[in-house]
């Protein structure tokens, strides 16, 4: 009898240091990563939707895209393109970065009041650009970005002796971040990524879209589309998604040097879009209700325009 008892102690003592043991062992120590919380298990950017380190802050720089700024320095590591019209039927650019900082980008240019209501969505960005018009003084003052004129923080900024003045101002990203005290980081601006849907997509291998007289082609290649701006081919640029999005553009009190009105592309409302990727076509509405709120991109049943994972450009075509 006595065994016997001796016998179940020892099993039972066994039993309760197993269970100990895993529960030991089941216990982060020092120095051991915890499982992802729920929710967190398709942690990423944002922004392009990839996995990984989103960045710790959003700059977003105005860069030539003239004949003569051409070709651009850096653009290809944004996270973000938009490209908009401005006076004499020309184009900028808007490059927002965060997950990659190239080593330099540019020409960088002046702003535009286009800008300051895109960048509204992005929380408090920082924002790399070089003038203004006098009237947007106060309304980049006021504005939500962290302001990166060259001519106020100059150390980040350089001249490259080989392209003629304007369009030889270039940045250094990772120093433009650092002078700006406050900037935030990567947020929701209302791109939803996901698989192309079975139906409601057509083929569209290439495309030929125009924003002001600046005509932009773009092919489908190995999930990604090869870009051609102004008739220049753009190498460095390869983004997974591109977003047409036809809004008002209404012409402002501004004039540049030469007398030209400036454009404004609005942002804020309603119309229609087209969603290219994977050598597809997506068509649907966007809609903004403020310009701090993020644009919803939905197709005729009102569900999202998912976007494939990866870069996005967004054409602002005159409606």
């Amino acid at each position: 009898m006595d065994d016997r008892r001796t016998a179940l102690g020892v099993v039972i003592a066994l039993a309760i240091a197993v269970v100990l043991g895993v529960v030991v062992l089941a216990r982060p120590g020092p120095g051991t990563a915890s499982a992802p919380a729920a929710g967190n298990e398709r942690a990423g950017s944002p922004l392009t939707g990839e996995p990984g380190d989103a960045g710790r802050a959003v700059l977003a720089v105005k860069v030539d895209n003239s004949p003569e700024g051409r070709p651009w320095t850096g653009v290809g590591d944004a996270d973000v393109v938009y490209v908009e019209p401005v006076e004499g039927g020309l184009t900028r650019l808007l490059a927002v970065f965060a997950s990659r900082l190239p080593a330099t980008v540019g020409p960088v240019r002046s702003f535009r009041e286009s800008d300051l209501d895109l960048l509204a969505a992005y929380g408090r960005p920082a924002f790399a650009f070089s003038g203004n018009a006098p009237e947007l003084d106060e309304q980049v003052r006021s504005a939500s970005v962290v302001p990166l004129s060259a001519e106020r923080v100059a150390g980040p900024y350089r001249r490259a002796p080989d392209r003629p003045v304007p369009h030889n101002l270039y940045g250094d990203p990772a120093a433009l971040v650092d002078a700006a005290p406050g900037v935030e980081g990567p947020r929701d601006v209302g791109f939803r990524f996901g698989d192309l849907p079975d139906d409601g997509s057509s083929p569209a291998p290439e495309a030929t879209e125009r924003v002001g007289r600046t005509e932009v082609q773009f092919r489908a290649a190995d999930g990604r589309w090869d870009v051609t701006v102004g008739g220049a081919p753009a190498p460095d640029a390869h983004p997974a998604t591109i977003v047409v999005q036809r809004v008002p553009v209404r012409t402002s009190a501004i004039r540049d040097a030469a007398g030209s009105p400036s454009p404004t592309a609005v942002t804020v409302g309603s119309g229609p879009v087209d969603v290219f990727r994977d050598g597809r076509r997506l068509s649907g509405t966007w809609s903004r209700s403020a310009s701090g709120a993020p644009t919803a991109f939905t197709s005729p049943d009102g569900t999202p325009l998912p976007f494939a994972a990866g870069p996005v450009w967004v054409l602002l075509v005159p409606a």
